[in-house]
């Protein structure tokens, strides 16, 4: 508390609004402390280690086996990873996420444009996070590696030479509708590529599409997770999400 009067003191000088509201912060602490009121600690979870997932996360692939998945019979399993062989998607259906994968294109540089290790993260199975070789590979804005497809281009480029592994961290927030099919929320999403914020609470216009523009078709607030095919052998590894869905919504 006492800490927290002092950084009180030294934002007075920020403004009256800034003032009042640390000045309520203090008189809510002190209340708390003087009602005996304790407020429920959050669950302990373990960090993963050397690439292994927290204690909480649902781990959706190890390399070992496609149990999760549904339609990866196309795919080929090798010293822990899996090649795409095929469209798959989770059995398990989810919202609000946090979502890790690993991935790595052909090493061999082959074609261009859409045609450089094609694939595709489509969160609920309607909004695509694009996966793509894009380390010195020209195409479309919208299209290239961590772009929200045909809707939002990455920050920057973070993407490291053919055949190498890379990773995503995506923090994912569901959109939520009306009881008539209207958009209450939309979609948001904030992705980081090899440790690097490529898309930052970016709100999205609608579902993905390659031929039509973006829009919202009313769906449950749980849908699988789906990893395209665009024919290119795109490699993955260290697939594992976190359920953040509200309690209130069906967790």
């Amino acid at each position: 508390m006492r800490g927290g009067l002092f950084a009180a003191a030294r934002r007075v000088t920020m403004g009256v609004g800034v003032f009042a509201i640390v000045a309520v912060s203090c008189v809510w602490a002190v209340e708390e402390w003087k009602s005996g009121i304790k407020w429920p600690e959050p669950p302990v979870v373990t960090p993963g280690t050397n690439g292994s997932p927290p204690s909480d996360a649902i781990v959706l692939f190890d390399g070992k086996n496609m149990d999760a998945w549904t339609g990866g019979e196309g795919w080929k399993l090798q010293d822990g990873y899996g090649i795409a062989g095929s469209k798959c998607t989770t059995k398990q259906a989810f919202g609000d996420c946090q979502l890790h994968l690993e991935f790595a294109s052909p090493p061999e540089a082959t074609g261009e444009g859409q045609g450089r290790g094609n694939n595709g993260v489509f969160l609920m199975g309607h909004y695509e996070l694009q996966i793509l070789d894009s380390y010195k590979n020209d195409t479309y804005f919208d299209g290239q590696c961590a772009s929200v497809y045909k809707q939002n281009p990455p920050l920057v480029n973070a993407c490291r030479p053919p055949g190498e592994w890379q990773s995503y961290d995506i923090l994912f927030t569901a959109p939520r509708f009306n009881g008539d099919g209207t958009v209450k929320s939309p979609a948001a999403i904030t992705v980081l590529q090899n440790g690097v914020v490529v898309q930052n609470h970016y709100e999205l216009t609608g579902s993905t599409f390659w031929h039509l523009p973006p829009s919202y078709s009313a769906h449950p607030v749980r849908e699988p997770l789906t990893l395209y095919y665009h024919n290119d052998p795109v490699r993955f590894r260290n697939i594992w999400i976190r359920d953040l869905m509200p309690k209130e919504e069906g967790k």
